[in-house]
This record gives structure tokens, C-alpha cells and sequence, in this order.
């Protein structure tokens, strides 16, 4: 059995973004030379995500909207953990949205549902944020 790694760095413009980045983890697949297997990727920040949905613009102005109605950013004062840092709100989001994801690696691809791709998801950004790819197979 083969693994491999790659760290992914993402800094978004804004607070928050969903970025697609199943390239990314094409281009990792590709680099790693496993054929059958399993592709992990995961945020290695408590403030960001990756989850697997649909690429429609529509869907992420929902999930941002229905986010905001869960754990609005302001006012800031409504959190206990605000103090230092004024991110509890994606603290929050990121636990709702969720750690990782792992897809099937099948004949060198990865092996997805309809309309499915991985997304990068930032509730506390404008700095450097990681994003592990680990890749485990032949």
C-alpha cells in the first residue's frame, strides 16, 4: 500500500468563501500515482471546512444566509469565547459544516455522486489556512 500528502494553502479576500477545490485534489490524485484507494482532505484550521456539495453559486449564497440565521458573526459581544479573537461565530460554522471529507479513489479519480465536488469552506478569513490532502491505496 502507498500514501501520500499535500498540504493545500488557501487566504481568501473575505471573511468568508466556498471555494471549489476538487482541482486541487485532482491535480494531488494525479501526483500520488494511486489508482485504488481512498482520498482524505481535511481542514487543518478550527475556522474552515471542507465539505462535499453541489458547485451552484445559488446554494453557497444559501448556505452562507442559513449560516448567518445559525451563528450570526455580530455583534460580537453574544459569545463567551470573543475576547481576544472575534471568531466564535466560525468556530461555530465550521462544526456545522463539518472537518473532511473522504471519497473513493477508483481507476485513478475520484469516485463521486452526481454533481458532487469538494469545497473549501472559510468562515474567518484573509490569512494563510492549510488543507491536508492524504491519499492511501495502490
Amino acid at each position: 500500500m502507498k500514501t501520500y500528502r499535500k498540504e493545500l494553502t488557501f487566504r481568501t479576500k473575505t471573511r468568508r468563501a466556498y471555494l471549489n477545490i476538487t482541482p486541487q485534489v485532482d491535480a494531488a490524485l494525479a501526483e500520488s500515482g494511486i489508482r485504488e484507494g481512498l482520498c482524505l482532505v481535511n481542514a487543518m484550521n478550527i475556522t474552515a471546512s471542507v465539505f462535499i456539495n453541489d458547485n451552484e453559486s445559488g446554494l453557497h449564497r444559501d448556505f452562507e444566509r442559513w449560516l448567518e440565521k445559525l451563528a450570526p458573526e455580530k455583534p460580537h459581544s453574544q459569545y463567551d469565547h470573543n475576547g481576544y479573537e472575534d471568531n466564535a461565530d466560525a468556530h461555530l460554522k465550521r462544526s456545522v459544516m463539518g472537518r473532511e471529507v473522504v471519497v473513493a479513489v477508483t481507476k485513478g479519480k475520484l469516485d463521486f455522486g452526481t454533481w458532487e465536488q469538494i469545497f473549501y469552506g472559510e468562515f474567518d478569513g484573509m490569512r494563510d489556512k492549510r488543507v491536508l490532502v492524504k491519499i492511501i491505496g495502490e
